[in-house]
């Protein structure tokens, strides 16, 4: 696949209506940072394409003749390991058994297909395209695709369009890593964020006041009982194990240390595997040792959505290392990258909250 460091981001577009391939290459042309380099017009023209021309990424339509989507996903991922954006139709409506497969058989993101659109939804579709392709442009493929267990199946379409819970852990470099992220989340941020950060004794309480007072959203340490709401972040006090339990509350304990640490991430990963299921994302940042790797399973085997902090970027790279190397990873990112990607989840829960109102209405 080529590199995205010194060149544009490379796209191949896949779709059978000459009107669509118009207008997302209208979307994507106006981006310097673009270059689209092909168009099919179905499955296997896009197998073809995609071994000759070795896109960074491909929009794959569902619906075409002669291949279909699906089997064009399956047919890439098995042989040129390409990132893939599903552009569907129907997105935020009742679910496309086909639109499923096409996520477990590889496609890591799903965006609505554009049509019949105004300004106002133009925008709005073209700002999660773009975001969606250059996240995945980044994504480590060759990673997870030297574990054959790992090859992104366990990624639900719930996940992707209703995350519920997001599940920090963060040891060494953590804080400064913790503070950007945080700071860039808009106050309004839909999706609940629960951290476990390896801190000095003695200075946990000032840590969540310093990032409470550099951020929009409230943070503060998590209190035994607490309910988990939205615009918030919970922090494991020292000393303490923080699980999430139904019924959206923190519980605190003073069990045993987990691989030597108390809080442990993995025992927060493993209660939201066991509460969220595919309705939760683990995330490992900076830090030395392997907490949160086994949780980090955890949460990829009940169909939830994983993230580790990549190597250049990282303090330690302790921890993110350890989850890697299980082949429980979905994506590799920057923290830049990680706030996109927060982002991204949050405009698709609003989305799909609106699309529920009006069904509803």
């Amino acid at each position: 696949m080529g590199t995205v460091l010194d060149a544009r981001i490379r796209i191949l577009i896949v779709d059978d209506s000459q009107v669509v391939r118009d207008l997302l290459v209208q979307m994507l042309q106006s981006d310097p940072e673009f270059e689209i380099v092909g168009q099919a017009t179905d499955g296997i023209e896009a197998v073809q394409l995609t071994a000759t021309l070795k896109p960074d990424v491909i929009t794959m339509d569902m619906y075409m003749p002669n291949m279909n989507g699906l089997d064009a996903i399956r047919q890439i991922m098995n042989t040129v390991p390409t990132p893939i954006v599903l552009v569907a139709g129907d997105v935020y409506g009742p679910g496309s058994s086909l639109a499923d497969q096409a996520v477990a058989a590889g496609a890591l993101m799903v965006v609505e297909k554009p049509k019949g659109l105004s300004m106002t939804d133009y925008d709005a579709i073209r700002g999660e395209l773009v975001t969606a392709i250059r996240l995945m442009a980044g994504v480590q493929l060759v990673t997870l695709a030297a574990n054959p267990t790992s090859n992104l199946t366990s990624v639900t379409r719930q996940t992707l369009l209703d995350l519920q819970l997001i599940a920090v852990a963060a040891s060494t470099g953590g804080p400064g890593v913790l503070h950007q992220i945080l700071r860039a989340l808009p106050a309004d941020f839909s999706i609940p964020i629960v951290v476990v950060q390896h801190i000095t004794a003695g200075f946990g309480q000032g840590f969540a006041q310093w990032l409470d007072s550099v951020t929009q959203l409230n943070v503060r340490l998590a209190q035994d009982k607490e309910p988990i709401v939205q615009g918030g972040v919970l922090i494991a006090p020292e000393g303490a194990h923080m699980v999430v339990r139904p019924g959206g509350i923190v519980r605190l304990d003073t069990s045993p240390l987990v691989d030597g640490v108390r809080p442990s991430a993995t025992r927060l990963f493993a209660s939201v595997a066991k509460t969220y299921k595919a309705h939760g994302m683990g995330v490992v940042l900076t830090g030395m040792g392997a907490d949160g790797a086994e949780g980090m399973e955890r949460i990829w085997q009940s169909g939830g959505y994983t993230i580790a902090q990549d190597e250049a970027s990282c303090v330690v790279f302790g921890m993110p290392k350890m989850a890697i190397e299980r082949g429980v990873v979905h994506q590799v990112l920057t923290p830049e990258e990680i706030i996109a990607v927060f982002l991204q989840f949050d405009a698709r829960r609003k989305r799909k909250h609106v699309a529920c109102i009006e069904l509803d209405a």
